[in-house]
């Protein structure tokens, strides 16, 4: 363990060196890169050096209790090495956590998509309860939202809404979010106060360097339209939609959230570098593991990862078997304590498969 933590101070140093070199100052995609590593390495580092403090102040106590013979003394001396004893395990704990493998992504900003998927319009009202959910969320962590690209149905849900959120960490505590939500309440339609179910799903992707997906001219199709939907006049009379094709996959992206032509086209190429950078993810994560399964995949209520029921103010993850009744404050995007869960599950099935 100390090998790989000595190798991480050095990487730590090397890159505060490097961020310094004028050429890197004036590229913000690499200082942007040389960034979110050094964020990652920066726990680590501090806690390393709380351990060797702790595991320095432990030896110097011993040492002059070996040679006090003040019984006063020695009682002081011997608190002090079993408070320095306890910050030093508390510290290598620690470090045992911070030393398990961590996703290259974490750092990154995300874009995610909802859909409705099963339950036509309820399905369709439920994306838009999870959107507002989530934006909630960000804005308590101090993330900005951008919508990319949203469908509404006109009675106030979305058959699919597309949006970025930009944030330190954001995809380290969004990553838990991906795959089929499942609600169970009375539709506002329904006449006889039957609970019905359905389901929407989510898809949360790390979003792409510019430089890590090259997106050559010869490659794309771009297309401009007048945006549809509310946003004023100008929106609806000025080319600035932007519909972007992807000719060598046939991935499709589409933006008119902004007025501006060159802002939708921009966030629509974001997005589509973000798509491509999702698919070689998983390509890469195939040849790794044969078991690996899709984020989303089919959006049937039968595969779902949460169940939001209204009649009990419950909220229910089944990756966990966790269930917490305060649906209300959830969808008003109280989610840490889920998230939170979520991630101390995955810290320890990591640690049981090194054990």
């Amino acid at each position: 363990m100390i090998d790989r933590l000595e190798m991480q101070v050095k990487r730590h140093e090397e890159i505060q060196a490097e961020m310094a070199k004028p050429d890197v100052v004036t590229d913000s995609q690499q200082l942007g890169r040389l960034g979110r590593e050094l964020r990652q390495l920066d726990d680590t580092v501090d806690t390393y050096r709380a351990y060797q403090q702790a595991e320095h102040q432990v030896k110097e106590a011993r040492e002059m209790l070996g040679a006090e013979r003040d019984v006063s003394m020695q009682e002081y001396l011997q608190q002090e090495e079993r408070a320095a004893e306890e910050r030093r395990q508390a510290a290598e704990e620690r470090l045992r956590v911070l030393l398990l493998p961590r996703d290259p992504n974490d750092e990154r900003d995300v874009v995610v998509d909802i859909q409705g998927a099963e339950g036509g319009q309820e399905a369709s009202l439920f994306a838009a309860d999870l959107f507002r959910m989530y934006s909630r969320w960000a804005e308590a962590q101090g993330w900005k939202v951008e919508v990319v690209e949203a469908q509404e149905n006109g009675i106030g849900g979305f058959d699919k809404i597309e949006f970025e959120i930009h944030g330190q960490g954001a995809y380290s505590r969004l990553k838990y979010e991906g795959g089929p939500h499942r609600v169970q309440r009375v539709p506002e339609t329904e006449s006889q106060g039957r609970i019905h179910t359905s389901a929407a799903t989510v898809a949360v992707m790390p979003e792409a360097d510019a430089v890590e997906i090259e997106l050559p001219e010869k490659d794309l199709k771009i297309e401009t339209s007048t945006s549809t939907g509310p946003g004023g006049q100008s929106v609806n009379t000025t080319y600035s939609a932007i519909r972007i094709t992807h000719l060598p996959t046939g991935l499709v992206v589409s933006c008119q959230d902004e007025k501006s032509q060159l802002k939708n086209k921009e966030k629509a190429l974001r997005v589509l570098r973000t798509r491509l950078y999702e698919r070689k993810l998983a390509e890469q994560q195939a040849a790794q593991s044969d078991q690996r399964r899709s984020m989303v995949k089919s959006g049937n209520r039968s595969e779902k990862i949460r169940t939001y029921n209204f009649k009990e103010n419950r909220v229910t993850d089944h990756r966990i078997n966790a269930t917490l009744y305060k649906l209300d404050r959830v969808l008003q995007g109280d989610l840490d304590e889920l998230v939170n869960l979520l991630a101390a599950a995955d810290r320890e099935a990591q640690l049981s498969g090194q054990a």
